[in-house]
Protein backbone atom coordinates (compact mmCIF):
# COMPACT_ATOMS: atom_id res chain seq x y z
CA UNK A 1 0.00 0.00 0.00
CA UNK A 2 1.30 3.14 -0.63
CA UNK A 3 1.90 5.89 1.87
CA UNK A 4 -0.12 9.34 2.34
CA UNK A 5 0.26 12.71 3.22
CA UNK A 6 -1.00 13.20 6.43
CA UNK A 7 -3.41 16.49 8.14
CA UNK A 8 -4.91 14.36 10.63
CA UNK A 9 -2.63 13.56 13.81
CA UNK A 10 0.77 11.98 14.23
CA UNK A 11 2.09 10.54 11.45
CA UNK A 12 3.26 6.74 11.03
CA UNK A 13 6.52 5.94 9.37
CA UNK A 14 4.59 2.76 7.39
CA UNK A 15 1.51 4.44 6.31
CA UNK A 16 2.71 8.51 6.00
CA UNK A 17 5.54 10.29 4.46
CA UNK A 18 7.81 11.94 7.54
CA UNK A 19 10.54 13.72 7.62
CA UNK A 20 13.21 11.45 9.66
CA UNK A 21 12.95 12.64 13.56
CA UNK A 22 16.33 12.99 14.06
CA UNK A 23 16.95 15.20 11.41
CA UNK A 24 14.32 17.40 12.97
CA UNK A 25 15.84 17.01 16.79
CA UNK A 26 18.98 15.98 16.25
CA UNK A 27 20.00 17.97 20.08
CA UNK A 28 17.92 15.01 21.74
CA UNK A 29 19.96 11.99 21.53
CA UNK A 30 22.85 14.33 23.43
CA UNK A 31 20.63 15.41 25.97
CA UNK A 32 19.14 12.05 27.12
CA UNK A 33 22.49 10.75 27.20
CA UNK A 34 23.51 13.65 29.33
CA UNK A 35 20.63 12.63 31.68
CA UNK A 36 19.44 16.26 31.04
CA UNK A 37 15.50 17.49 31.31
CA UNK A 38 14.87 20.03 28.56
CA UNK A 39 12.24 21.22 26.87
CA UNK A 40 10.70 20.91 23.38
CA UNK A 41 7.93 23.39 22.09
CA UNK A 42 6.29 23.91 18.93
CA UNK A 43 3.53 25.36 17.08
CA UNK A 44 0.43 23.61 17.00
CA UNK A 45 0.54 21.54 13.87
CA UNK A 46 4.15 21.21 13.21
CA UNK A 47 4.84 17.60 13.99
CA UNK A 48 5.79 17.71 17.14
CA UNK A 49 4.33 14.65 18.42
CA UNK A 50 5.32 12.78 15.26
CA UNK A 51 8.54 13.70 15.93
CA UNK A 52 8.77 12.36 19.35
CA UNK A 53 7.07 9.13 19.17
CA UNK A 54 9.27 8.31 16.58
CA UNK A 55 12.72 9.76 19.07
CA UNK A 56 11.38 7.53 21.98
CA UNK A 57 10.38 4.30 19.78
CA UNK A 58 14.77 4.86 18.44
CA UNK A 59 15.93 5.08 22.00
CA UNK A 60 13.80 2.04 23.02
CA UNK A 61 14.93 0.44 20.10
CA UNK A 62 18.69 1.12 20.69
CA UNK A 63 18.61 -1.16 23.74
CA UNK A 64 19.78 1.45 26.18
CA UNK A 65 16.45 3.12 27.51
CA UNK A 66 13.14 2.87 28.47
CA UNK A 67 11.60 5.55 26.50
CA UNK A 68 8.09 6.55 26.10
CA UNK A 69 5.88 9.86 24.99
CA UNK A 70 2.35 10.41 26.91
CA UNK A 71 0.28 13.77 26.70
CA UNK A 72 -1.11 15.61 29.56
CA UNK A 73 -4.05 16.18 28.21
CA UNK A 74 -6.17 14.25 30.14
CA UNK A 75 -4.69 16.54 33.22
CA UNK A 76 -6.42 19.52 31.67
CA UNK A 77 -10.47 19.19 33.04
CA UNK A 78 -8.59 18.64 36.70
CA UNK A 79 -7.10 22.07 36.80
CA UNK A 80 -6.37 23.04 40.49
CA UNK A 81 -7.19 19.67 41.41
CA UNK A 82 -3.10 18.57 41.55
CA UNK A 83 -4.15 15.05 43.12
CA UNK A 84 -6.60 14.34 40.40
CA UNK A 85 -4.42 15.68 37.73
CA UNK A 86 -1.60 13.06 39.13
CA UNK A 87 -3.73 10.17 38.74
CA UNK A 88 -4.32 11.09 35.22
CA UNK A 89 -1.03 11.88 34.06
CA UNK A 90 0.28 7.94 35.52
CA UNK A 91 -3.17 6.12 34.12
CA UNK A 92 -2.29 7.32 30.97
CA UNK A 93 2.00 6.46 31.50
CA UNK A 94 0.88 3.24 32.25
CA UNK A 95 -1.25 2.82 28.87
CA UNK A 96 1.76 4.40 27.13
CA UNK A 97 4.39 2.17 28.53
CA UNK A 98 1.58 -0.82 27.59
CA UNK A 99 2.29 -0.28 24.01
CA UNK A 100 5.26 1.11 23.67
CA UNK A 101 7.83 -0.79 26.14
CA UNK A 102 8.50 -5.12 26.65
CA UNK A 103 6.71 -6.30 29.70
CA UNK A 104 9.75 -6.06 31.76
CA UNK A 105 10.39 -2.92 31.28
CA UNK A 106 6.69 -1.53 31.95
CA UNK A 107 5.55 -0.18 35.61
CA UNK A 108 4.45 -1.97 38.24
CA UNK A 109 1.16 -1.16 40.30
CA UNK A 110 1.70 2.33 41.37
CA UNK A 111 2.16 3.07 45.13
CA UNK A 112 0.08 4.80 47.39
CA UNK A 113 1.10 8.31 48.52
CA UNK A 114 -0.74 11.90 49.18
CA UNK A 115 -1.72 13.70 46.41
CA UNK A 116 0.87 16.37 46.74
CA UNK A 117 3.60 13.38 46.04
CA UNK A 118 2.18 11.29 44.24
CA UNK A 119 3.40 11.52 40.87
CA UNK A 120 7.09 11.54 42.08
CA UNK A 121 6.56 8.83 44.19
CA UNK A 122 5.50 6.75 41.65
CA UNK A 123 7.68 7.29 39.14
CA UNK A 124 10.50 6.61 41.69
CA UNK A 125 9.16 3.31 42.19
CA UNK A 126 9.13 2.61 38.47
CA UNK A 127 12.96 4.26 37.98
CA UNK A 128 14.13 2.20 40.66
CA UNK A 129 12.02 -1.22 39.49
CA UNK A 130 13.40 -0.92 35.37
CA UNK A 131 16.47 -1.85 34.42
CA UNK A 132 17.32 0.69 31.84
CA UNK A 133 17.28 4.02 32.38
CA UNK A 134 13.64 5.96 32.20
CA UNK A 135 13.41 8.44 29.28
CA UNK A 136 9.64 10.13 29.92
CA UNK A 137 8.68 12.70 27.25
CA UNK A 138 5.47 14.69 28.65
CA UNK A 139 3.59 15.91 25.57
CA UNK A 140 1.05 18.41 26.05
CA UNK A 141 2.25 19.69 29.12
CA UNK A 142 0.74 22.92 28.77
CA UNK A 143 -2.66 21.40 28.90
CA UNK A 144 -2.01 21.19 32.81
CA UNK A 145 -3.09 24.31 34.65
CA UNK A 146 -2.60 26.27 37.69
CA UNK A 147 -1.94 24.55 41.20
CA UNK A 148 -1.66 20.32 38.26
CA UNK A 149 0.69 22.23 36.35
CA UNK A 150 2.95 23.76 39.41
CA UNK A 151 2.87 20.28 40.99
CA UNK A 152 3.77 18.41 38.58
CA UNK A 153 6.89 20.77 37.74
CA UNK A 154 7.02 20.80 41.60
CA UNK A 155 7.82 16.81 42.04
CA UNK A 156 9.86 16.55 38.67
CA UNK A 157 12.26 19.20 40.39
CA UNK A 158 12.50 17.09 43.63
CA UNK A 159 12.84 14.07 42.00
CA UNK A 160 15.58 15.10 39.70
CA UNK A 161 18.77 14.79 42.25
CA UNK A 162 17.84 10.77 42.06
CA UNK A 163 18.65 10.07 38.73
CA UNK A 164 19.26 7.40 37.27
CA UNK A 165 18.48 4.95 39.36
CA UNK A 166 15.93 6.40 41.93
CA UNK A 167 13.93 9.02 38.83
CA UNK A 168 13.57 9.40 35.29
CA UNK A 169 17.34 9.96 34.16
CA UNK A 170 15.62 11.99 31.68
CA UNK A 171 12.58 14.02 31.00
CA UNK A 172 11.26 16.61 28.15
CA UNK A 173 8.07 18.85 28.72
CA UNK A 174 6.56 19.19 25.37
CA UNK A 175 4.33 21.99 24.48
CA UNK A 176 3.45 25.04 22.96
CA UNK A 177 5.31 27.29 24.66
CA UNK A 178 8.59 27.47 26.80
CA UNK A 179 8.37 26.68 29.78
CA UNK A 180 9.18 30.31 31.37
CA UNK A 181 7.07 30.82 33.93
CA UNK A 182 3.75 29.33 34.64
CA UNK A 183 -0.06 31.00 34.66
CA UNK A 184 -3.35 29.72 35.73
CA UNK A 185 -4.94 30.90 32.78
CA UNK A 186 -3.01 27.45 30.63
CA UNK A 187 -0.20 29.21 29.45
CA UNK A 188 3.45 30.15 29.76
CA UNK A 189 4.55 33.29 30.03
CA UNK A 190 6.86 35.91 30.90
CA UNK A 191 5.33 38.55 33.93
CA UNK A 192 4.72 42.59 32.22
CA UNK A 193 5.19 43.15 35.45
CA UNK A 194 8.46 42.76 37.02
CA UNK A 195 7.53 43.16 40.33
CA UNK A 196 4.91 40.36 39.73
CA UNK A 197 7.83 37.58 39.78
CA UNK A 198 8.43 38.40 43.45
CA UNK A 199 4.93 37.46 43.89
CA UNK A 200 3.56 41.06 43.63
CA UNK A 201 0.94 39.41 41.42
CA UNK A 202 -1.90 37.37 43.35
CA UNK A 203 -2.66 35.43 39.93
CA UNK A 204 0.23 34.11 39.95
CA UNK A 205 1.50 30.76 41.43
CA UNK A 206 3.96 32.15 43.20
CA UNK A 207 7.26 31.11 41.07
CA UNK A 208 9.54 32.93 38.79
CA UNK A 209 11.59 29.38 37.67
CA UNK A 210 9.22 26.00 38.26
CA UNK A 211 11.17 24.18 35.78
CA UNK A 212 15.18 25.60 36.59
CA UNK A 213 16.68 22.19 36.56
CA UNK A 214 16.11 22.33 31.82
CA UNK A 215 19.26 21.97 30.57
CA UNK A 216 17.85 23.63 27.23
CA UNK A 217 15.20 24.62 25.46
CA UNK A 218 14.72 23.44 22.01
CA UNK A 219 12.29 24.71 19.41
CA UNK A 220 11.18 22.49 16.48
CA UNK A 221 11.43 24.46 13.67
CA UNK A 222 9.54 24.20 10.20
CA UNK A 223 10.65 22.40 7.25
CA UNK A 224 13.58 23.40 5.12
CA UNK A 225 13.75 23.58 1.54
CA UNK A 226 15.61 20.30 1.45
CA UNK A 227 12.75 19.02 3.73
CA UNK A 228 10.30 20.08 1.39
CA UNK A 229 11.82 17.92 -1.15
CA UNK A 230 12.59 15.19 0.70
CA UNK A 231 9.15 14.57 1.46
CA UNK A 232 8.02 15.33 -1.81
CA UNK A 233 10.37 13.18 -3.09
CA UNK A 234 9.18 10.21 -0.78
CA UNK A 235 5.96 10.41 -2.68
CA UNK A 236 7.54 10.51 -6.23
CA UNK A 237 9.50 7.29 -4.84
CA UNK A 238 6.18 5.10 -4.19
CA UNK A 239 3.84 6.75 -7.00
CA UNK A 240 6.57 7.90 -9.65
CA UNK A 241 4.61 11.17 -9.85
CA UNK A 242 7.29 13.77 -9.50
CA UNK A 243 6.67 17.29 -8.22
CA UNK A 244 8.42 19.97 -10.20
CA UNK A 245 11.39 21.67 -8.70
CA UNK A 246 9.32 25.03 -9.44
CA UNK A 247 6.42 23.66 -7.82
CA UNK A 248 8.46 22.17 -4.90
CA UNK A 249 10.08 25.73 -4.49
CA UNK A 250 6.64 27.21 -4.68
CA UNK A 251 5.39 24.99 -1.77
CA UNK A 252 7.79 25.96 0.01
CA UNK A 253 7.32 29.79 -0.73
CA UNK A 254 3.73 29.46 0.01
CA UNK A 255 4.13 27.56 3.20
CA UNK A 256 8.01 28.59 4.43
CA UNK A 257 8.05 25.09 5.51
CA UNK A 258 4.82 25.02 8.10
CA UNK A 259 4.80 20.93 8.19
CA UNK A 260 0.99 21.14 8.48
CA UNK A 261 0.58 23.41 4.74
CA UNK A 262 3.42 21.38 3.07
CA UNK A 263 1.15 17.70 3.77
CA UNK A 264 -2.21 19.81 3.20
CA UNK A 265 -0.64 21.19 -0.40
CA UNK A 266 0.33 18.02 -1.43
CA UNK A 267 -2.32 16.03 -0.31
CA UNK A 268 -5.19 18.66 -1.95
CA UNK A 269 -3.07 17.99 -5.05
CA UNK A 270 -2.78 14.47 -5.29
CA UNK A 271 -6.67 13.16 -3.16
CA UNK A 272 -8.74 16.75 -4.00
CA UNK A 273 -7.60 17.82 -7.34
CA UNK A 274 -7.01 13.63 -7.99
CA UNK A 275 -3.73 15.04 -10.54
CA UNK A 276 -3.47 11.44 -12.50
CA UNK A 277 -0.03 10.19 -11.33
CA UNK A 278 1.26 10.36 -14.65
CA UNK A 279 1.02 13.83 -15.39
CA UNK A 280 3.64 15.78 -12.91
CA UNK A 281 2.55 18.08 -10.78
CA UNK A 282 2.82 22.20 -11.21
CA UNK A 283 3.09 25.45 -9.74
CA UNK A 284 -0.75 25.92 -10.98
CA UNK A 285 -1.82 23.21 -9.17
CA UNK A 286 -0.09 24.27 -6.13
CA UNK A 287 -1.79 27.88 -6.94
CA UNK A 288 -5.24 26.07 -7.23
CA UNK A 289 -4.80 23.77 -3.55
CA UNK A 290 -3.54 27.12 -2.11
CA UNK A 291 -6.70 28.49 -2.89
CA UNK A 292 -8.68 25.63 -2.24
CA UNK A 293 -7.36 25.01 1.38
CA UNK A 294 -7.75 28.93 2.42
CA UNK A 295 -11.77 28.71 0.76
CA UNK A 296 -12.01 25.41 2.96
CA UNK A 297 -10.52 26.95 6.07
CA UNK A 298 -9.42 23.40 7.30
CA UNK A 299 -9.58 23.21 11.08
CA UNK A 300 -5.67 23.88 12.01
CA UNK A 301 -6.44 26.78 9.59
CA UNK A 302 -9.56 27.79 11.66
CA UNK A 303 -8.28 27.24 14.79
CA UNK A 304 -5.49 30.05 13.99
CA UNK A 305 -8.16 32.26 12.47
CA UNK A 306 -10.05 32.23 16.06
CA UNK A 307 -6.88 33.71 17.55
CA UNK A 308 -7.55 36.81 15.88
CA UNK A 309 -10.10 37.83 18.25
CA UNK A 310 -7.93 37.71 21.08
CA UNK A 311 -6.47 41.20 22.66
CA UNK A 312 -2.71 40.02 22.67
CA UNK A 313 -3.04 38.90 18.92
CA UNK A 314 -4.91 41.78 17.85
CA UNK A 315 -1.81 44.05 19.23
CA UNK A 316 0.84 42.40 17.33
CA UNK A 317 -1.22 41.67 14.23
CA UNK A 318 -3.39 44.72 13.67
CA UNK A 319 -0.35 47.42 13.72
CA UNK A 320 1.67 44.67 11.21
CA UNK A 321 -1.19 44.77 8.78
CA UNK A 322 -1.25 48.11 8.78
CA UNK A 323 2.30 48.64 8.41
CA UNK A 324 3.18 50.57 11.54
CA UNK A 325 5.32 49.98 14.00
CA UNK A 326 4.95 47.62 17.48
CA UNK A 327 5.33 49.41 20.46
CA UNK A 328 6.33 47.04 22.71
CA UNK A 329 8.21 46.82 26.47
CA UNK A 330 11.24 44.94 27.74
CA UNK A 331 8.73 42.81 29.92
CA UNK A 332 5.56 42.40 26.86
CA UNK A 333 4.86 38.39 25.62
CA UNK A 334 2.66 39.30 23.30
CA UNK A 335 5.16 38.92 20.21
CA UNK A 336 6.74 35.70 21.65
CA UNK A 337 2.84 34.70 22.63
CA UNK A 338 1.90 34.94 18.91
CA UNK A 339 5.42 33.48 17.67
CA UNK A 340 4.19 30.67 19.80
CA UNK A 341 1.37 30.06 18.09
CA UNK A 342 2.39 30.09 15.27
CA UNK A 343 1.14 33.30 13.34
CA UNK A 344 4.35 35.07 13.35
CA UNK A 345 7.49 34.25 12.11
CA UNK A 346 10.11 32.95 14.51
CA UNK A 347 12.87 35.29 13.32
CA UNK A 348 12.78 39.22 12.60
CA UNK A 349 11.76 41.43 11.02
CA UNK A 350 8.38 40.84 12.16
CA UNK A 351 6.17 39.26 9.65
CA UNK A 352 3.50 37.12 8.83
CA UNK A 353 4.68 33.57 9.44
CA UNK A 354 3.87 32.69 5.78
CA UNK A 355 1.95 33.80 2.93
CA UNK A 356 -0.95 31.51 3.30
CA UNK A 357 -1.00 32.47 6.61
CA UNK A 358 -1.23 35.91 5.64
CA UNK A 359 -4.01 35.31 3.06
CA UNK A 360 -6.15 33.34 5.81
CA UNK A 361 -5.97 36.53 8.21
CA UNK A 362 -6.73 39.07 5.41
CA UNK A 363 -10.11 36.82 4.39
CA UNK A 364 -11.27 36.30 8.00
CA UNK A 365 -10.91 39.99 8.84
CA UNK A 366 -12.74 41.04 5.44
CA UNK A 367 -15.70 38.66 5.67
CA UNK A 368 -18.15 41.10 6.50
CA UNK A 369 -17.11 43.52 3.44
CA UNK A 370 -17.47 40.67 1.03
CA UNK A 371 -20.78 39.89 2.62
CA UNK A 372 -21.73 43.28 2.14
CA UNK A 373 -20.98 43.77 -1.99
CA UNK A 374 -23.57 43.26 -3.93
CA UNK A 375 -21.70 43.35 -7.10
CA UNK A 376 -21.82 40.38 -9.73
CA UNK A 377 -17.77 39.86 -9.87
CA UNK A 378 -18.80 38.92 -13.95
CA UNK A 379 -19.88 42.21 -14.46
CA UNK A 380 -15.98 43.16 -14.28
CA UNK A 381 -14.97 40.79 -17.40
CA UNK A 382 -14.99 42.49 -20.39
CA UNK A 383 -15.39 40.82 -23.62
CA UNK A 384 -11.97 39.98 -24.62
CA UNK A 385 -11.26 38.22 -21.31
CA UNK A 386 -9.35 40.88 -19.36
CA UNK A 387 -10.24 42.22 -15.69
CA UNK A 388 -12.06 45.91 -16.07
CA UNK A 389 -9.69 47.64 -13.50
CA UNK A 390 -11.28 50.96 -13.35
CA UNK A 391 -14.68 49.45 -13.30
CA UNK A 392 -13.47 48.41 -10.13
CA UNK A 393 -12.37 51.41 -8.81
CA UNK A 394 -15.21 53.31 -9.85
CA UNK A 395 -16.98 50.45 -7.89
CA UNK A 396 -15.08 50.52 -4.83
CA UNK A 397 -15.50 54.40 -4.26
CA UNK A 398 -19.20 54.26 -4.59
CA UNK A 399 -19.22 51.20 -2.21
CA UNK A 400 -17.21 53.05 0.14
CA UNK A 401 -19.15 56.26 0.07
CA UNK A 402 -22.69 54.48 0.87
CA UNK A 403 -20.58 51.70 3.63
CA UNK A 404 -17.39 52.91 4.26
CA UNK A 405 -18.30 55.03 7.45
CA UNK A 406 -20.11 52.19 8.90
CA UNK A 407 -17.84 49.31 8.16
CA UNK A 408 -14.86 51.12 9.67
CA UNK A 409 -16.93 51.98 12.93
CA UNK A 410 -17.92 48.59 13.08
CA UNK A 411 -14.77 46.95 12.16
CA UNK A 412 -12.87 45.09 15.03
CA UNK A 413 -9.33 45.79 13.81
CA UNK A 414 -10.45 49.37 13.68
CA UNK A 415 -6.76 50.70 12.79
CA UNK A 416 -6.74 48.92 9.56
CA UNK A 417 -10.19 48.89 9.15
CA UNK A 418 -10.71 51.29 5.62
CA UNK A 419 -7.79 48.98 4.34
CA UNK A 420 -9.53 46.13 5.55
CA UNK A 421 -12.68 47.38 3.43
CA UNK A 422 -10.86 47.79 0.18
CA UNK A 423 -9.15 44.26 0.51
CA UNK A 424 -12.74 42.84 1.01
CA UNK A 425 -14.17 44.35 -1.73
CA UNK A 426 -11.32 43.12 -4.05
CA UNK A 427 -11.39 39.93 -2.92
CA UNK A 428 -14.85 39.41 -3.34
CA UNK A 429 -14.40 40.87 -6.99
CA UNK A 430 -11.55 39.47 -7.75
CA UNK A 431 -12.28 35.87 -6.58
CA UNK A 432 -14.19 34.82 -9.59
CA UNK A 433 -11.27 34.05 -11.49
CA UNK A 434 -8.18 36.07 -10.28
CA UNK A 435 -5.51 36.63 -7.36
CA UNK A 436 -5.07 39.03 -5.11
CA UNK A 437 -1.40 38.76 -3.40
CA UNK A 438 -0.38 40.95 -0.22
CA UNK A 439 2.41 42.50 1.43
CA UNK A 440 2.54 43.87 4.49
CA UNK A 441 5.32 44.25 6.88
CA UNK A 442 6.24 46.30 10.24
CA UNK A 443 7.44 49.78 9.68
CA UNK A 444 6.91 50.28 6.08
CA UNK A 445 3.62 52.09 6.00
CA UNK A 446 1.91 50.79 3.44
CA UNK A 447 -0.12 48.10 1.99
CA UNK A 448 0.76 46.56 -1.29
CA UNK A 449 -1.47 44.45 -3.72
CA UNK A 450 -1.04 43.10 -6.68
CA UNK A 451 -4.63 41.56 -9.17
CA UNK A 452 -3.23 38.81 -10.93
CA UNK A 453 -6.17 38.06 -13.80
CA UNK A 454 -5.94 35.12 -16.30
CA UNK A 455 -6.68 35.70 -19.40
CA UNK A 456 -6.25 33.99 -23.42
CA UNK A 457 -5.20 36.45 -25.89
CA UNK A 458 -6.15 36.76 -29.28
CA UNK A 459 -3.34 33.83 -30.42
CA UNK A 460 -4.87 31.31 -27.59
CA UNK A 461 -1.53 31.58 -25.22
CA UNK A 462 -2.59 32.10 -21.04
CA UNK A 463 -1.61 35.75 -20.27
CA UNK A 464 -1.37 36.99 -16.90
CA UNK A 465 -3.01 40.94 -16.40
CA UNK A 466 -1.47 42.47 -13.41
CA UNK A 467 -2.69 45.54 -11.50
CA UNK A 468 -0.96 47.18 -8.53
CA UNK A 469 -2.63 49.35 -5.87
CA UNK A 470 -0.67 51.16 -2.77
CA UNK A 471 -2.57 51.29 0.47
CA UNK A 472 -1.71 54.75 2.69
CA UNK A 473 -3.50 56.70 5.19
CA UNK A 474 -3.40 59.99 6.97
CA UNK A 475 -3.53 60.10 10.19
CA UNK A 476 -4.29 62.82 12.50
CA UNK A 477 -1.75 64.53 13.41
CA UNK A 478 0.76 63.86 10.52
CA UNK A 479 1.91 64.72 7.77
CA UNK A 480 -0.34 64.30 4.00
CA UNK A 481 1.74 61.52 2.93
CA UNK A 482 0.89 61.48 -0.49
CA UNK A 483 4.78 61.79 -1.63
CA UNK A 484 5.73 59.26 0.57
CA UNK A 485 2.93 57.20 -1.16
CA UNK A 486 4.29 57.99 -4.67
CA UNK A 487 7.59 57.28 -4.06
CA UNK A 488 7.00 53.63 -2.40
CA UNK A 489 4.16 53.20 -5.55
CA UNK A 490 7.12 53.70 -7.68
CA UNK A 491 9.45 51.04 -6.04
CA UNK A 492 7.26 48.58 -5.56
CA UNK A 493 6.03 49.30 -9.37
CA UNK A 494 10.06 48.85 -9.98
CA UNK A 495 9.86 45.97 -8.64
CA UNK A 496 7.49 43.91 -10.30
CA UNK A 497 8.51 45.37 -13.45
CA UNK A 498 4.86 47.25 -14.15
CA UNK A 499 4.51 51.19 -15.46
CA UNK A 500 1.59 52.25 -14.01
CA UNK A 501 -0.27 51.47 -10.67
CA UNK A 502 -3.17 53.08 -8.30
CA UNK A 503 -2.62 54.73 -4.47
CA UNK A 504 -5.79 54.74 -2.73
CA UNK A 505 -5.18 57.33 0.24
CA UNK A 506 -7.40 56.99 3.11
CA UNK A 507 -8.12 60.18 5.27
CA UNK A 508 -8.86 59.62 9.23
CA UNK A 509 -8.24 63.05 10.29
CA UNK A 510 -11.43 63.98 12.30
CA UNK A 511 -11.20 67.56 10.49
CA UNK A 512 -10.96 65.87 7.04
CA UNK A 513 -14.32 66.55 4.30
CA UNK A 514 -17.13 64.42 4.45
CA UNK A 515 -16.60 60.92 2.52
CA UNK A 516 -18.84 62.13 -0.14
CA UNK A 517 -16.34 65.20 -0.87
CA UNK A 518 -13.05 63.55 0.47
CA UNK A 519 -13.69 60.87 -2.04
CA UNK A 520 -12.75 61.66 -5.75
CA UNK A 521 -10.13 60.61 -8.47
CA UNK A 522 -7.50 62.54 -9.46
CA UNK A 523 -4.26 61.28 -12.02
CA UNK A 524 -0.43 62.14 -10.67
CA UNK A 525 3.13 61.57 -11.77
CA UNK A 526 5.86 59.71 -10.03
CA UNK A 527 9.19 61.30 -9.81
CA UNK A 528 10.33 58.89 -12.28
CA UNK A 529 7.52 59.48 -14.81
CA UNK A 530 4.94 56.61 -14.19
CA UNK A 531 1.08 58.20 -13.90
CA UNK A 532 -0.78 57.04 -10.87
CA UNK A 533 -4.42 56.63 -10.74
CA UNK A 534 -4.73 58.30 -7.56
CA UNK A 535 -7.98 57.85 -5.35
CA UNK A 536 -8.30 60.03 -2.25
CA UNK A 537 -10.77 58.25 0.15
Amino acid sequence: MSRRFQTAGPCRPRIDYMIPALSRLPEVPGLVDQEGYFVVHAPRQTGKTTTLQALADELTARGRYAAVLFSCEVGRVARDDYGRAARGVLQVIREAAEDALPPQLRPQPWPDAPDETLLGTALRAWAQACPRPLVLFFDEIDALQGQSLLSVLSQLRNGYRGRPSQFPASVALCGLRDVRDCHPRNRFAIPRDPGAAAGGDPSRLGTSSPFNIKLESLRLGDFTPDEVAELYGQHTADIGQEFTPAAVARAYELTAGQPWLVNALAREIVVKLAVPASAPITIDHLEQAKERLILARATHLDSLAARLAEPRVRRIVQPLLAGDLIQLDPYDDDLAYTRDLGLIAPKNPVRIANPIYREVIVRVLTSQVEANVVADPRSFVRSDGRFDFQMLLREFAEFWIEHGDVLTSTEHYHEVAPQLVLMGFLQRVVNGGGYVEREYGVGAGRIDLLVQWPYTDQGGKRRWQREALELKVWHPGKANPLRQGLTQLDRYLDRIGLDAGTLILFDRRPGAADITERTQFDTVTTQTGRAVTLLRA
